[in-house]
Protein backbone atom coordinates (compact mmCIF):
# COMPACT_ATOMS: atom_id res chain seq x y z
CA UNK A 1 0.00 0.00 0.00
CA UNK A 2 1.75 3.65 -0.40
CA UNK A 3 1.73 6.05 2.31
CA UNK A 4 1.38 9.34 -0.29
CA UNK A 5 -0.41 10.08 -3.21
CA UNK A 6 1.21 13.21 -4.81
CA UNK A 7 -1.15 14.97 -7.20
CA UNK A 8 -0.30 18.08 -9.33
CA UNK A 9 -3.22 20.95 -9.23
CA UNK A 10 -4.01 22.22 -12.66
CA UNK A 11 -5.62 19.81 -14.80
CA UNK A 12 -5.50 17.14 -12.70
CA UNK A 13 -7.24 17.82 -9.50
CA UNK A 14 -8.41 21.24 -10.18
CA UNK A 15 -10.09 22.22 -14.05
CA UNK A 16 -9.50 25.94 -14.73
CA UNK A 17 -10.66 25.33 -17.98
CA UNK A 18 -7.67 25.94 -19.99
CA UNK A 19 -7.02 28.99 -18.54
CA UNK A 20 -3.02 28.23 -17.42
CA UNK A 21 -2.13 27.25 -20.83
CA UNK A 22 -3.46 30.59 -22.60
CA UNK A 23 -2.16 32.72 -19.74
CA UNK A 24 1.05 31.31 -20.67
CA UNK A 25 0.78 31.70 -23.95
CA UNK A 26 -0.26 35.34 -23.73
CA UNK A 27 2.47 36.24 -21.16
CA UNK A 28 5.26 34.72 -24.09
CA UNK A 29 3.43 35.89 -27.42
CA UNK A 30 3.26 40.13 -25.68
CA UNK A 31 7.27 39.63 -26.03
CA UNK A 32 6.59 39.68 -29.78
CA UNK A 33 7.63 35.68 -30.38
CA UNK A 34 5.64 33.10 -31.91
CA UNK A 35 4.59 30.07 -29.76
CA UNK A 36 4.29 26.44 -30.74
CA UNK A 37 1.50 24.98 -28.99
CA UNK A 38 3.93 21.51 -28.95
CA UNK A 39 6.35 23.28 -26.88
CA UNK A 40 3.57 24.81 -24.79
CA UNK A 41 2.09 21.71 -24.09
CA UNK A 42 5.95 20.84 -23.17
CA UNK A 43 6.56 23.89 -20.74
CA UNK A 44 3.06 23.54 -19.19
CA UNK A 45 3.69 21.84 -15.91
CA UNK A 46 7.13 23.68 -15.25
CA UNK A 47 7.52 26.20 -12.82
CA UNK A 48 6.36 29.25 -14.63
CA UNK A 49 9.22 31.52 -14.78
CA UNK A 50 11.70 28.82 -16.47
CA UNK A 51 8.52 28.38 -18.94
CA UNK A 52 8.67 31.68 -19.89
CA UNK A 53 12.09 32.18 -20.16
CA UNK A 54 12.47 28.51 -22.24
CA UNK A 55 9.96 29.51 -24.59
CA UNK A 56 10.71 32.77 -25.40
CA UNK A 57 14.27 31.32 -26.07
CA UNK A 58 12.62 28.67 -28.67
CA UNK A 59 10.88 31.18 -30.19
CA UNK A 60 13.87 33.05 -31.16
CA UNK A 61 13.77 35.89 -28.23
CA UNK A 62 16.61 36.57 -25.94
CA UNK A 63 14.80 36.13 -22.47
CA UNK A 64 16.73 38.33 -19.21
CA UNK A 65 15.43 38.56 -15.98
CA UNK A 66 13.72 41.26 -16.23
CA UNK A 67 11.78 40.31 -18.99
CA UNK A 68 10.81 37.09 -17.20
CA UNK A 69 9.40 39.36 -14.32
CA UNK A 70 7.36 41.16 -16.16
CA UNK A 71 6.04 38.58 -18.23
CA UNK A 72 5.32 36.39 -15.13
CA UNK A 73 3.67 39.44 -13.94
CA UNK A 74 1.38 39.47 -17.07
CA UNK A 75 0.82 35.56 -16.79
CA UNK A 76 -0.21 36.21 -12.98
CA UNK A 77 -2.63 39.12 -13.71
CA UNK A 78 -4.31 37.01 -17.07
CA UNK A 79 -4.74 34.35 -14.79
CA UNK A 80 -6.60 36.17 -12.11
CA UNK A 81 -8.96 37.69 -15.03
CA UNK A 82 -9.71 34.16 -16.25
CA UNK A 83 -10.09 32.86 -12.70
CA UNK A 84 -12.54 36.27 -11.87
CA UNK A 85 -14.45 35.70 -14.96
CA UNK A 86 -14.58 31.30 -15.06
CA UNK A 87 -13.60 30.38 -11.59
CA UNK A 88 -11.96 27.07 -10.96
CA UNK A 89 -13.51 24.43 -9.71
CA UNK A 90 -12.19 20.23 -8.69
CA UNK A 91 -11.70 17.72 -11.35
CA UNK A 92 -14.67 15.29 -11.48
CA UNK A 93 -14.77 13.77 -8.11
CA UNK A 94 -11.15 14.60 -7.59
CA UNK A 95 -12.35 15.92 -3.82
CA UNK A 96 -14.30 12.64 -3.19
CA UNK A 97 -10.93 10.78 -4.44
CA UNK A 98 -8.52 12.90 -1.96
CA UNK A 99 -11.07 12.06 0.94
CA UNK A 100 -11.09 7.82 0.15
CA UNK A 101 -7.44 8.25 0.06
CA UNK A 102 -7.12 9.90 3.05
CA UNK A 103 -9.85 7.89 4.68
CA UNK A 104 -7.82 4.97 4.07
CA UNK A 105 -4.49 6.18 5.91
CA UNK A 106 -3.05 7.64 2.70
CA UNK A 107 -2.00 11.49 3.22
CA UNK A 108 -2.54 13.82 0.30
CA UNK A 109 0.30 16.38 -1.33
CA UNK A 110 -0.58 18.56 -4.02
CA UNK A 111 2.17 19.81 -5.93
CA UNK A 112 2.01 22.60 -8.61
CA UNK A 113 4.21 24.38 -10.94
CA UNK A 114 2.89 27.29 -10.12
CA UNK A 115 4.32 29.76 -6.99
CA UNK A 116 2.80 30.36 -3.60
CA UNK A 117 1.18 33.31 -4.53
CA UNK A 118 -0.70 32.15 -7.64
CA UNK A 119 -1.42 28.81 -5.62
CA UNK A 120 -2.62 29.38 -2.34
CA UNK A 121 -5.57 31.68 -3.10
CA UNK A 122 -6.35 29.08 -6.35
CA UNK A 123 -6.73 26.58 -3.50
CA UNK A 124 -8.86 28.33 -1.34
CA UNK A 125 -11.15 29.35 -3.19
CA UNK A 126 -12.01 26.18 -3.68
CA UNK A 127 -12.32 25.67 0.51
CA UNK A 128 -9.00 22.92 -0.04
CA UNK A 129 -6.81 23.87 3.04
CA UNK A 130 -4.29 21.68 4.94
CA UNK A 131 -4.04 21.77 8.50
CA UNK A 132 -7.12 20.73 11.15
CA UNK A 133 -10.11 20.20 9.38
CA UNK A 134 -8.57 20.55 5.57
CA UNK A 135 -8.80 18.19 3.00
CA UNK A 136 -4.92 18.31 2.32
CA UNK A 137 -1.82 17.04 4.15
CA UNK A 138 0.88 19.35 2.18
CA UNK A 139 1.14 21.74 -0.96
CA UNK A 140 4.03 22.42 -2.40
CA UNK A 141 4.82 25.22 -5.15
CA UNK A 142 7.54 25.73 -7.42
CA UNK A 143 9.06 28.75 -5.07
CA UNK A 144 10.00 26.18 -2.07
CA UNK A 145 12.10 24.32 -3.86
CA UNK A 146 15.25 24.64 -6.48
CA UNK A 147 13.74 23.80 -9.66
CA UNK A 148 10.63 22.27 -10.53
CA UNK A 149 9.33 19.58 -12.68
CA UNK A 150 10.62 17.29 -13.97
CA UNK A 151 13.41 17.67 -11.09
CA UNK A 152 11.91 15.47 -8.52
CA UNK A 153 12.49 18.37 -5.71
CA UNK A 154 8.70 18.69 -5.25
CA UNK A 155 8.06 15.18 -4.15
CA UNK A 156 10.60 14.99 -1.75
CA UNK A 157 9.25 18.52 -0.07
CA UNK A 158 6.01 16.69 -0.15
CA UNK A 159 7.48 13.42 1.85
CA UNK A 160 9.42 15.94 3.78
CA UNK A 161 6.24 17.71 4.94
CA UNK A 162 4.31 14.66 5.39
CA UNK A 163 7.21 12.49 7.24
CA UNK A 164 6.99 9.98 4.57
CA UNK A 165 10.33 8.49 3.76
CA UNK A 166 10.29 5.39 1.55
CA UNK A 167 9.12 7.09 -1.80
CA UNK A 168 8.87 3.30 -3.33
CA UNK A 169 5.51 4.26 -1.12
CA UNK A 170 4.82 7.35 -3.09
CA UNK A 171 2.12 7.54 -5.69
CA UNK A 172 2.68 10.48 -8.16
CA UNK A 173 0.09 11.66 -10.42
CA UNK A 174 -0.40 14.63 -13.25
CA UNK A 175 -1.93 15.05 -16.32
CA UNK A 176 1.56 16.23 -18.62
CA UNK A 177 4.79 14.63 -19.49
CA UNK A 178 6.65 16.54 -16.73
CA UNK A 179 4.38 15.35 -14.17
CA UNK A 180 5.16 11.48 -15.05
CA UNK A 181 8.63 12.37 -15.36
CA UNK A 182 8.51 14.30 -12.26
CA UNK A 183 7.35 10.77 -10.41
CA UNK A 184 10.22 8.95 -12.38
CA UNK A 185 13.39 10.86 -11.46
CA UNK A 186 11.71 11.17 -8.07
CA UNK A 187 12.22 6.91 -7.96
CA UNK A 188 8.35 6.73 -7.05
CA UNK A 189 6.54 3.42 -6.63
CA UNK A 190 3.51 4.28 -9.15
CA UNK A 191 3.41 6.88 -11.85
CA UNK A 192 0.18 7.76 -12.92
CA UNK A 193 -0.57 10.17 -15.99
CA UNK A 194 -4.52 11.40 -16.20
CA UNK A 195 -6.32 12.02 -19.21
CA UNK A 196 -7.80 15.46 -18.11
CA UNK A 197 -5.50 18.07 -19.56
CA UNK A 198 -4.36 18.25 -23.07
CA UNK A 199 -2.49 15.19 -23.88
CA UNK A 200 -4.44 11.75 -24.72
CA UNK A 201 -3.81 8.45 -23.72
CA UNK A 202 -1.04 7.61 -26.42
CA UNK A 203 0.76 10.26 -25.83
CA UNK A 204 1.25 9.60 -21.82
CA UNK A 205 1.76 6.19 -23.15
CA UNK A 206 5.00 7.06 -24.47
CA UNK A 207 6.56 8.05 -21.18
CA UNK A 208 7.34 5.63 -18.45
CA UNK A 209 4.47 4.98 -15.98
CA UNK A 210 2.33 2.44 -14.11
CA UNK A 211 -0.76 3.67 -15.67
CA UNK A 212 -2.89 6.00 -17.42
CA UNK A 213 -6.11 7.19 -16.36
CA UNK A 214 -9.07 8.44 -16.87
CA UNK A 215 -9.10 10.68 -13.74
CA UNK A 216 -7.68 10.74 -10.55
CA UNK A 217 -11.38 9.48 -9.56
CA UNK A 218 -10.08 6.25 -10.51
CA UNK A 219 -6.59 6.15 -8.27
CA UNK A 220 -8.09 4.82 -4.67
CA UNK A 221 -9.42 1.77 -6.84
CA UNK A 222 -5.93 0.85 -7.99
CA UNK A 223 -4.35 -2.00 -5.88
CA UNK A 224 -1.99 0.13 -4.39
CA UNK A 225 -4.62 2.45 -2.71
CA UNK A 226 -6.35 -0.23 -1.21
CA UNK A 227 -5.64 -0.74 2.35
CA UNK A 228 -4.19 -4.01 3.23
CA UNK A 229 -6.70 -6.16 5.03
Amino acid sequence: MIDLAVFDMAGTTIDEHGAVYEALRHAVEATGVTVDPVDLQTWMGTDKREAIAALVRIGGGAPDADLVERQYAAFRTYLRESYAERPPQPIAHADKALEQLRASGIKVALTTGFSADVALPLLESLGWSTGEGGNLDAVVTSDEVPRGRPAPYMIQRAMEKTGVIDVRKVLVAGDTVVDMEAGFNAGAGVVVGVLTGQLTREQLELHPHSYVLDGVADIPGLPEARPVS
